[in-house]
């Protein structure tokens, strides 16, 4: 029988305190693996809270990969395997198994127009950006920080654009990182040059298959041997990374592009077995890239890789380009200590290549609040999309042959259409109504929804919808 007390004095909710205390029973054995956990009605009765609470707290752990459930029979506790003798398993099935669309991965020139939605572009909607909060603060800056202004940033960035994004990442992801071990870049394009640099060209590194493909293209324009990693419906997997040799890693664990897939917690534990492995000489490390991890629109955010590492095996990135505009360039990465005297004893020479102006913009308008009421209005505003867009293609023509999956976070989700064309063919008809779409695998499309303006999801859905049906 599970029994847990409750404080009125703690700040977090019910539902947050119920689900770390099962969080911590699973991993320390007091709940053993498979157990069969009490119903939602019969655990808010025993505990005297509401059964939404429960919900709730189940919906997590369901999530992050502690319990797991069975169809008319309820919860169970996952097993993790995390007895230290006996490691951890990497045997994990019902891999996608999915072909990769060789057409999406083709380089199409620029568009001259723009489209009436797009559902692959990463743009931010105008409409959602603070234009005259940031206008505000430049204006503050340049008339109050003129000395600062002129200061020269250190390598790894200003202190003061540190501090912000350290205090956020503990406000918002739940970990300690120190100012001191953040270091400012230009966009995603500066910060892996200097990973590389910095773990060196004689390692091998691996992407994930499918993943974002601009890291697999900076990894291999930057000299270094790249392998792509095929992934399951937990995530990369293990056990191909130890047979292709692999000493460094990029994976997007808490919404993987473009499946949108949350890893488990048990595949995390086997992820950083294998960057702990004793018996390699040379180091091993996890780039985890965290790069919309704002925008989880349902319960907690997913806990990192790099808050789990214990040995620093984990570097932390992330970017604003995705919180704030793609075209505010601006990303970090959080090193482990080691790495950052390695750093500073290889790099000190280097300046920042985001100029002083920009980061104490973005380091003020952190600071003084705006940062986070700017978060609260695009998840917000992308519920809205997002709500509106399921809305739309449930009450439509789309419903009888679309599936949708890994909807509950980012700004994008997964859509399985049972088309009586090819991909290509549907893809190619899309553009001829002026909607760009893109397949992930056979007959799996990505909805990126981030772009495309409120107004224009329902006609965008419809002609989807006379396209997919053949009307």
């Amino acid at each position: 029988m599970l029994s847990y007390l409750f404080s009125d004095n703690n700040e977090k909710p019910l539902y947050e305190q119920l689900y770390q205390y099962i969080r911590s029973d699973i991993l320390s054995g007091e709940i053993p693996a498979n157990c069969h956990l009490p119903s939602k009605r019969s655990l808010a009765k025993q505990l005297s809270i509401s059964v939404i609470t429960v919900e709730n707290a189940y919906s997590q752990l369901m999530a992050e990969g502690y319990i797991y459930s069975q169809p008319r029979k309820g919860f169970y506790a996952s097993n993790l395997n995390l007895d230290k003798d006996s490691g951890l398993s990497r045997a994990l099935t019902n891999s996608f198994n999915k072909k990769e669309n060789e057409t999406n991965n083709k380089k199409a020139p620029a568009q001259p127009c723009s489209f009436f939605a797009d559902f692959t572009s990463n743009a931010t909607d105008p409409s959602t950006f603070p234009f005259s909060t940031w206008a505000k603060i430049n204006r503050g800056i340049l008339s109050e920080d003129q000395k600062r202004l002129m200061t020269n940033s250190p390598s790894n960035g200003m202190h003061e654009l540190r501090l912000s994004i350290a205090n956020h990442l503990k406000e918002f992801r739940g970990f300690n990182a120190n100012p001191e071990n953040i270091i400012i870049g230009a966009g995603t394009e500066t910060i892996y040059s200097i990973l590389i640099q910095l773990l060196g060209y004689n390692k091998i590194y691996a992407t994930e298959n499918p993943g974002y493909e601009k890291i697999y293209l900076l990894m291999k324009s930057n000299n270094v041997k790249t392998v792509r990693i095929k992934i399951d419906d937990s995530g990369i997997i293990p056990e191909l990374l130890y047979k292709k040799d692999v000493d460094v890693v990029h994976t997007t664990p808490s919404h993987h592009f473009p499946t949108g897939i949350t890893m488990p917690i048990k595949r995390r534990y086997e992820l950083l077995n294998w960057a702990n492995d004793s018996q390699r000489n040379q180091s091993r490390y996890i780039i985890e890239d965290d790069y919309d991890s704002e925008f989880r629109l349902s319960g907690l955010p997913i806990p990192s890789l790099f808050s789990i590492d214990k040995n620093e095996r984990v570097i932390y990135t992330n970017t604003f380009t995705k919180s704030l505009a793609s075209t505010i360039r601006i990303s970090y990465m959080v090193l482990p200590d080691h790495l950052m005297n390695e750093y500073f004893e290889k790099f000190s020479f280097y300046s920042c290549p985001v100029s002083t102006f920009e980061q104490l913009t973005l380091a003020r308008f952190m600071s003084e609040g705006h940062y986070e009421k700017h978060i609260n209005r695009m998840r917000t505003a992308s519920r809205r999309k997002r709500d509106l867009l399921l809305k739309s293609i449930k009450s439509g023509p789309l419903a009888d042959i679309s599936e949708i999956s890994e909807e509950q976070s980012g700004l994008h989700f997964l859509i399985n259409l049972k088309l009586s064309i090819s991909d290509d063919e549907f893809i190619e008809k899309c553009l001829e109504k002026n909607i760009k779409i893109t397949a992930v695998s056979e007959r799996s499309f990505m909805v990126n929804y981030s772009s495309v303006p409120l107004e224009r999801i329902e006609e965008a859905v419809n002609i989807l919808s006379s396209i997919a049906v053949n009307k």
